[in-house]
Parts: structure tokens; sequence; C-alpha cells
């Protein structure tokens, strides 16, 4: 029985670890970016630029931590170009109000 238990916690401590990842970690900013400057199209209101405008800092933040970890480099460097094009995309946008 505590054998179970021991092995149900790795598996867990293992699914901890991924999410905390820090390459992960910028993986989700990155995807929370994307979301925010999806809704700022569909709904341009100054506030909703903002919030995406945020999440691009945070998410650059996470960057920064993404790559000073040192692992899954061109994960990171994908996710970063792309974060590139989601802060393109926004300031295009912000020009055009």
């Amino acid at each position: 029985m505590a054998r179970r238990e021991d092995e149900k916690l790795a598996k867990h401590s293992d699914m901890s670890w991924k999410q905390d990842h820090p390459s992960t970690l910028f993986g989700n900013s990155v995807q929370k970016a994307e979301r925010l400057l999806k809704h700022a199209k569909s709904h341009p209101e100054e506030i909703a630029i903002e919030h995406a405008f945020n999440q691009i800092e945070h998410a650059e933040n996470a960057f920064m931590n993404a790559q000073q970890f040192g692992e899954h480099l061109d994960t990171v460097q994908q996710n970063k170009e792309y974060l590139e094009q989601i802060k393109q995309q926004l300031h295009e946008m912000q020009g055009k109000q």
C-alpha cells in the first residue's frame, strides 16, 4: 500500500515540475497574451489593449526566467518570436485608435 502512495506522489511531483518549469510558464504566458490579443481585436477598447500589453510584460519576465534556466531553449525561442508578433499586432492596433 505504501508503495502505491509513493508512486502517486512521484507522478504528482513530476506533473507539478512540468507545470512549474520556467519554459512551461513562459509558454503559458505567451498563450495568455495571444488570448488577450484576440479579445482586444474583437473588443478594441483601450482597457483590453492595456491588459494585453500588461500580459506581454508578464510574458517577457517569464522569458527572462526561462532563458536563465537554460533548458528547452528552442521552444523558448519560438515562443519569444511569437510573443514579438503579438506585440507588433498590438502596437498596430494601438496606432489605429
